[in-house]
């Protein structure tokens, strides 16, 4: 099978936000289970395509820039940035699919809703266009302030491709009830969620963190992953961390871009001049060593969101067998089962967060309790070579017109590697 994935997000050189890192992840898997594998991915500057091959991957990067695109980008200010994002990548990823094409005949092409790109797709001809759903614009952008016109073109934009698409798979059940309910999609929406290199994850060569960061080599860590937002549920912490630091020597990190200066100007503001036991850090953007170091070293990962679908944040630190503490919502709950892989916290509530992670601090053995049953789950049900074969399978049935495919979720006490 000749397969097309379509991101202008793919680590290292334009992201590691979650589409990015399903792309990865999948590509690599489909191409280890025989698939010919090509992605047309975005590029940090203007550029005709340049290809690489990364793992047995061809990976395409392009970034188209004329007078047109000069233009869009200077019409209507910040108001509609999103939009006009979101057309830049359409056009883009257009005009990089055609030139593809020339030369090669694809099975399946796969896009996310996300980024747009498979808005303007008209070069496809006959050949089966799959959209998956990560992230909507409707769903995220009202936690990032953006306009109401912006929101609404935007989803307009990402409704073209949804419209157009042969099938739709979807990273959660959650995300798929939210669209059927939400974005109006009639048609069905496979559940297919996001898979993790487990043998890459493991193989990481680590840092140290205490060192790195001059931490104390005795106090547990506690780690926030992601950008600080709102979205993430960074305004919760300020809180959650002055409860714990009123009775625990810990060290609280947070790890991720902060484009708002959230961490200065209110986070650590908002501790107030009350003595504290231990400390709290801002490591910014870190690269993807030391990211996965902070998270295998931790003891508690925070992970207060306010919307999720398959967060690969979750995912990797269930792979390092971290005890995690996340909120009890969307697709969150479809990764960590409460008091079983991981703890759930009432979502936007800093007192049911602080009460469980104080619970895990008081007690060591239900954090490697926790942490072991979460590796598990990751190896029984989200390596990527398994969602790879899922993928494989419902390619297949588009392919044919059969509509086959294998759910992921099967009945209580089946063997998840029997689907």
């Amino acid at each position: 099978m000749k397969i097309a994935l379509l991101s202008h997000e793919l680590p290292p050189e334009t992201g590691h936000g979650g589409i990015g890192t399903y792309t990865w992840y999948q590509s690599r898997a489909l191409a280890r289970l025989g698939a010919e594998v090509h992605v047309l991915a975005g590029a940090s500057e203007p550029t005709p395509i340049r290809t690489t091959e990364l793992d047995g991957v061809q990976v395409h990067r392009f970034h188209r820039q004329n007078r047109f695109m000069r233009t869009l980008m200077r019409c209507g200010g910040d108001s509609l940035s999103w939009t006009k994002n979101r057309l830049r990548n359409a056009v883009s990823m257009r005009s990089g699919l055609k030139q593809l094409c020339r030369d090669h005949e694809f099975d399946v092409i796969e896009v996310p809703e996300c980024g747009a790109e498979g808005a303007l797709l008209d070069c496809v001809g006959e050949t089966p266009m799959v959209v998956r759903l990560h992230s909507p614009a409707r769903m995220i952008m009202p936690f990032h302030g953006i306009g109401s016109i912006d929101t609404s073109l935007c989803g307009s934009i990402e409704g073209r491709a949804l419209r157009r698409a042969s099938a739709i798979t979807s990273c959660s059940r959650f995300l798929a009830e939210e669209s059927h309910r939400k974005l109006g999609i009639d048609s069905p929406i496979q559940v297919i969620p996001n898979g993790i290199d487990l043998e890459l994850f493991d193989a990481a060569d680590p840092i140290d963190v205490r060192s790195r960061f001059g931490l104390a080599q005795d106090r547990p860590i506690i780690l926030f992953a992601g950008r600080l937002e709102r979205r993430k549920g960074i305004h919760l912490c300020a809180d959650i961390c002055t409860s714990i630091l009123e009775d625990f020597e810990v060290d609280f990190l947070f790890a991720g871009a902060d484009p708002d200066g959230f961490f200065a100007l209110e986070l650590h503001p908002g501790l107030g001049s009350e003595e504290m036991k231990g400390s709290v850090h801002h490591l910014g953007k870190l690269d993807m060593r030391s990211l996965r170091s902070c998270i295998r070293q931790c003891d508690v990962f925070l992970l207060p969101s306010l919307w999720e679908n398959c967060p690969y944040s979750c995912l990797e630190a269930m792979a390092a067998g971290r005890a995690i503490v996340g909120s009890d919502q969307g697709g969150i709950r479809e990764l960590i089962l409460d008091d079983e892989t991981g703890l759930l916290a009432a979502s936007g509530d800093s007192v049911s967060f602080a009460s469980k992670i104080r619970r895990l601090l008081d007690d060591a053995g239900l954090r490697t309790r926790l942490g072991t049953a979460a590796r598990r789950a990751v190896e029984a049900t989200f390596s990527d070579a398994r969602i790879a074969r899922l993928s494989l399978n419902h390619y297949q049935g588009v392919i044919d017109g059969t509509g086959y495919h294998k759910d992921y979720d099967p009945p209580p006490g089946e063997d998840r590697d029997g689907l």
